[in-house]
């Protein structure tokens, strides 16, 4: 059967990034691996950032967002089925980090993907330094990305303190709790810088295997979240970051949690992404003149005004 990983996380906590690193290791020991980008939005962004990964042992698949659940979950299945046909022997998914984790189990156990994958790891990413105040809907989706999994990752923890470390540890085990989940984590959580990672530490997190835990569901599928969307915004990198500097810090925009994108400026792309703890901007070899603004009760008049491009929106 063929093994496959699911690698979650809320948004921008470096899911993206770890992939990379992950499926290198796995292709370095000789796997033929399938990555599925399942994004939230109906524009996926990050399958850009792992085209350097494409090659004859290596191919990528997307699904994007815009659609209900029952359109999306067939549409992960089909992609399930075309990946499954293609030879691989492992399939790593990257989903959003707005995502139903219930719908990952609910899809390995129908035909025909119940005779064709068995799980391997479910592996939770997380950001070491956390807000301490998120959402309702925000905690209930940290909690349920971790109860499942084998291992938690802590990303960015040579940024951020020991107490800040800490504190994210407990803000997990207080989020499972609040979901009415038993399980609570002191082990079974890295928080080894990743630019420190070697072989032993991936052959670890590649057989972390996964836990099925019970907890109270409280996904909402017709939640706050948005998604909006700028296409051919022709805007320079340092108006880039002044507007999303704005967008984070000004309430009045809504509850903004990351802005993300592709800018082009003097021939040459640049990759932008900024959440509440953090923002890069910093130079990939191709990319989409696109701006994408994630985050909960979105003040869209009010964003619209800083883009010259197309808008869109996904709720």
């Amino acid at each position: 059967m063929i093994k496959i990983d699911l690698i979650t996380g809320f948004l921008g906590s470096g899911k993206t990034t770890f992939l990379k690193q992950y499926v290198k290791y796995l292709l370095d020991g000789g796997s033929r691996v399938g990555i599925l980008e399942n994004d939230y939005g109906a524009v996926n962004v990050d399958v850009m950032l792992l085209q350097e990964l494409e090659d004859e042992n290596c191919g990528i698949e997307t699904v994007a967002g815009a659609c209900d659940r029952d359109c999306h979950q067939r549409r992960f299945k089909t992609k399930l089925i075309a990946l499954a046909m293609s030879g691989y022997d492992r399939v790593v998914i990257e989903p959003s980090g707005i995502f139903d984790i219930d719908e990952f189990f609910d899809c390995l156990h129908e035909e025909p993907l119940d005779r064709w994958y068995e799980i391997g790891n479910v592996i939770a990413i997380a950001e070491a330094g956390l807000e301490n105040e998120l959402s309702a809907q925000s905690e209930y989706l940290l909690a349920s990305q971790c109860a499942n999994a084998g291992k938690i990752i802590l990303s960015h923890t040579q940024e951020v303190s020991t107490a800040e470390t800490e504190n994210t540890v407990s803000h997990i085990n207080r989020a499972l709790e609040s979901i009415g989940c038993q399980r609570r984590f002191d082990s079974d959580i890295v928080t080894k810088d990743w630019a420190e990672f070697n072989r032993k530490d991936f052959e670890e997190i590649s057989t972390c295997g996964w836990r099925n835990e019970s907890f109270v569901k409280k996904f909402a599928e017709h939640s706050g979240y948005q998604s909006l969307y700028f296409m051919n915004t022709h805007i320079n990198s340092e108006t880039a970051g002044t507007v999303a500097k704005t967008l984070l810090s000004e309430p009045s925009f809504g509850d903004v949690f990351r802005v993300k994108g592709f800018i082009l400026e003097n021939g040459k792309w640049h990759e932008l992404n900024a959440t509440h703890k953090a923002m890069t901007l910093k130079p990939i070899e191709n990319g989409q003149e696109i701006i994408i603004v994630i985050g909960e009760n979105l003040a869209k008049d009010k964003i619209h005004q800083f883009f010259g491009g197309k808008e869109h929106e996904n709720t």
